[in-house]
């Protein structure tokens, strides 16, 4: 069989896929896409990022979870509610943005084949359609964008229609009374949110004593206290040895503290294993670490350096925005083309617990482990008109400057619209800007922009007032 032949093959079709396949198209390459299941976009659109959080907030709307704050009223919920029932809102916006990707590439004319890709050499690709016909690529370069799935551990017997993962937990036929989420880590801790939302019981199970260790110490005490004032009950230092299904109508968790937990269902969240083993990568002269990730040096090129891989098959952060970076910037690199000429030096992290929390840059546990003097500015929510209004009594924006010159080194938010606030900071931070900026700036009222403003105010107060500033020279 003759091979077709490409500037750059892409396996995936997700946010990391799609964004290295536009990329390359739109310097004038030749293109081909493969996605192994019959719509476009991975878990980002279909089973991922954009169902969970357009969940989230149908949860937020129909429960009456800021009424109920606000106003002491909120919406009642039928207990007889499916996940279904919240899912129209998400199935609209996941069809709105699959029409979306999949006009630009047929805008940029790349090539979209479906069907299960696997080497033939390190240049050559078969791909297999669920008909069983044949066809073989050879690209010039090659980006693995095959995501990841749900880890599933030997203890839960995911045979039965009571224990989940991830993937299969938005085709519940109906909402459980109590559930329980194993596993305290971002997509663990953000469905726990929005079920406890809904009105569901939740029990968050983690066997360590810390929620998301990844954040700022200070924010992840006052996001757990949050969760637990919202009625979230957290079981920490345990670990699931047994789930008993034993019983009709209900399953009971065995943890190694001997203690048990009888709930309705479970959400087992361990973790995810990249989709690699179907690639024969060894054909391509690549061999993956543990659960299927591939290693790739700063240009994300793996151990054949014209086979790219990016998104969550290479592993951590596996969020979708440096998912999309990652293959932006290593499709640039391995043709020559100069228009992203290094990677996004910051990687903002946003997870849709309610409340929301998001950070870049360094924490304070970081600094004070490496050594550099720093300065802490804070500014809460409830000092804020705009966050009186949106009744968020847990906000809070905090912002760390290196003491020496005031420049900003890191931004950690927690409240409503965290992950939008962020990027002030981001923004901030990529210009090596620090606390005069936000003295100078103006920032419309009232919104919570402003919080920058009083939060650089109170670390400019702490490092010895005004005089500290670096202000502009006269012409």
């Amino acid at each position: 069989m003759e091979p077709l032949f490409y500037d750059l093959v892409v396996i995936g079709g997700g946010p990391a896929g799609t964004c290295g396949a536009n990329t390359a198209a739109l310097f004038g390459r030749r293109v081909a896409l493969i996605e192994k299941e019959a719509q476009i976009g991975g878990a980002g659109i279909n089973s991922g990022t954009i169902p969970s959080k357009t969940l989230r907030e149908t949860a937020l709307a129909l429960s009456g979870w800021r009424s109920r704050k606000l106003f002491g009223v909120g919406l009642s919920m039928r207990r007889e509610a499916t996940v279904g029932d919240f899912m129209r809102h998400s199935e609209a916006v996941a069809a709105g943005e699959r029409h979306r990707v999949e006009s630009n590439m047929r805008t940029l004319h790349i090539d979209r084949m479906h069907g299960a890709a696997s080497f033939i050499d390190p240049h050559t690709v078969r791909v297999v359609t669920r008909y069983g016909t044949e066809t073989v690529l050879r690209g010039e370069h090659i980006l693995i964008a095959t995501g990841s799935t749900p880890f599933r551990p030997p203890e839960f017997p995911f045979d039965d229609d009571r224990v989940h993962d991830s993937d299969e937990l938005l085709k519940l036929k109906a909402l459980p009374r109590r559930l329980a989420v194993v596993g305290a880590g971002v997509i663990g801790s953000e469905y726990a949110c929005t079920f406890n939302a809904i009105g569901v019981e939740v029990d968050l199970v983690d066997g360590r004593e810390t929620l998301l260790p990844c954040l700022d110490a200070e924010i992840s005490t006052a996001l757990t206290q949050a969760m637990i004032s919202s009625g979230i009950r957290f079981r920490w230092k345990e670990r699931v040895t047994h789930c008993d299904v034993s019983k009709p109508g209900g399953l009971v968790l065995i943890f190694s503290s001997g203690t048990t937990l009888a709930c309705d269902e479970v959400l087992v969240c361990a973790g995810r294993s990249s989709n690699t083993g179907d690639l024969n990568l060894s054909a391509a002269g690549i061999t993956p670490k543990k659960r299927g990730v591939i290693s790739v040096d700063a240009q994300y090129r793996t151990a054949v350096p014209h086979i790219l891989a990016a998104g969550d098959v290479i592993g951590a952060p596996a969020l979708a925005a440096t998912s999309m970076e990652q293959a932006r910037f290593a499709v640039c690199h391995a043709l020559g083309v100069t228009a992203k000429a290094e990677p996004a030096p910051l990687l903002p992290v946003g997870i849709y617990t309610i409340p929301e929390t998001s950070m870049v840059g360094e924490t304070e546990e970081a600094l004070k482990e490496s050594g550099v003097p720093y300065v802490v500015g804070r500014a809460r929510y409830m000092d804020n008109p705009r966050g009186r209004i949106l009744g968020d009594s847990s906000g809070i924006l905090k912002l760390i400057f290196r003491r020496e010159d005031m420049r900003l080194l890191g931004v950690h938010v927690l409240g409503e619209h965290a992950t939008e606030l962020i990027h002030i900071g981001l923004m901030a931070m990529l210009s090596q800007s620090g606390a005069d900026l936000f003295n100078r700036a103006c920032f419309n009222y009232p919104t919570l922009g402003d919080l920058y403003k009083f939060a650089a105010y109170d670390a400019i107060l702490q490092s010895g007032g005004f005089t500290s500033l670096a202000l502009p020279q006269k012409q």
